[in-house]
């Protein structure tokens, strides 16, 4: 099949135009006067003027919830830390290698998810911090724990 020998699913309809005489009388389906009756009559839903204007209230999307989440890869954890150090969300401030949220503390501290990116050769002990798959095999390769 070739892009000329194409052909439409269906037939065009032609649109139904009343008011021309014919079968629908008077009012042809209008309803008496006013703006809707017109001919070109073009009505703008009023939901729309009410949508247009959201996006431009003031504090708008401020419901939405920060996240405050950190992610820290293994290379990181190797480069900063000791053999049989404590990986921690108050320890990983306390060194440095996480930083407060615009200089806050967001009810404790803030999340942390250690990712797999890079090697560990280190014993390192893990608390209360999210880990990925990868990272805990690279942990538990290494000799350490997770908590």
């Amino acid at each position: 099949m070739q892009l000329h020998e194409l052909k439409p699913k269906h037939k065009n309809r032609d649109k139904k135009r009343i008011g021309r005489g014919g079968k629908k009388g008077t009012y042809s389906g209008k309803g008496n006067k006013g703006q809707s009756s017109r001919a070109g009559r073009k009505m703008v839903p009023i939901i729309r003027e009410l949508i247009k204007r959201y996006p431009k209230l003031k504090g708008y999307r401020r419901f939405v919830l920060e996240d405050f989440s950190v992610v820290v890869n293994l290379e990181t954890l190797e480069k900063h830390s000791k053999t049989g150090d404590t990986i921690s969300p108050e320890n990983l401030i306390k060194s440095g290698i996480v930083s407060m949220i615009k200089g806050k503390r967001p009810k404790g501290y803030p999340k942390i998810k250690i990712l797999g990116k890079g090697k560990l050769t280190k014993q390192l002990t893990i608390e209360n911090c999210k880990i990925s798959a990868s990272a805990k095999k690279a942990v538990e390769t290494a000799g350490g724990s997770i908590k």
